[in-house]
């Protein structure tokens, strides 16, 4: 499988994976959980599929309030601008500018969620315009890891989802870079660190994976 589409079908997944337990995520459930099983055996795979799994053992009313308390924190929003800080009208600017940069790549969202939704971010990515919503998550970074430090603290079995979506990024240190060198590709293969120890990039791990063999477009099964 080639690495954009390892990276389409994580950051999808986690998409999916970061909605409100409804009707629509468990119909969706068995669908993301076989697209990550084609996957090289990496750990940003086994972070979602173990999700996938609580997710699929967890009372629907237990899992529901759980949701809606670990994200209805302010501290813990998916809105990933939430943990930038500072003054609130640039997080007003950075957002419309997101919303534009939507709109420009023929992207509409259908729900109430704000463009830095972290799940409508990964959708784009996924889905949209990978580069530009790569380069975008690149620049929330900051946000996205004080998400995952909340997460983490918290104790939730959601704090997996944004170690996986961290392992798809470049490594920190390339963060303020441009995202596409010479030839258009971004910097890969190096470790993304967390608080405790670093997440290899997927593209390292698909390569030492002795499960790399290429299988189905798994990224296709994940669009429907």
């Amino acid at each position: 499988m080639e690495e954009s589409e390892a990276e389409a079908v994580l950051r999808r997944a986690a998409s999916v994976l970061l909605g409100p337990p409804d009707t629509r995520f468990y119909e969706r459930l068995p669908l993301v959980r076989r697209a990550l099983l084609e996957l090289p055996a990496i750990p940003a795979r086994r972070a979602l599929t173990r999700l996938c799994d609580h997710a699929a053992t967890e009372p629907e009313s237990d899992l529901r309030a759980h949701h809606a308390r670990v994200f209805g924190a302010r501290r813990r929003t998916l809105d990933v601008l939430d943990h930038t800080g500072g003054d609130a009208r640039p997080r007003r600017r950075l957002r419309a500018r997101i919303s534009r940069i939507y709109a420009d790549g023929g992207w509409y969202r259908a729900g109430s969620e704000r463009p830095d939704h972290l799940a409508v971010l990964l959708e784009f990515a996924a889905r949209g315009a990978p580069e530009h919503g790569e380069r975008m998550l690149v620049r929330l970074r900051p946000g996205l890891e004080r998400l995952r430090t909340a997460l983490a603290d918290y104790g939730t079995a959601y704090s997996g989802v944004l170690d996986a979506v961290c392992a798809t990024l470049p490594a920190p240190e390339r963060s303020d870079a441009p995202v596409g060198g010479a030839d258009g590709r971004t910097a890969r293969g190096r470790a993304v660190g967390g608080a405790d120890a670093a997440v290899p990039a997927v593209p390292m791990q698909a390569r030492r994976s002795e499960e790399a063999a290429a299988g189905p477009r798994a990224a296709e099964r994940t669009r429907r």
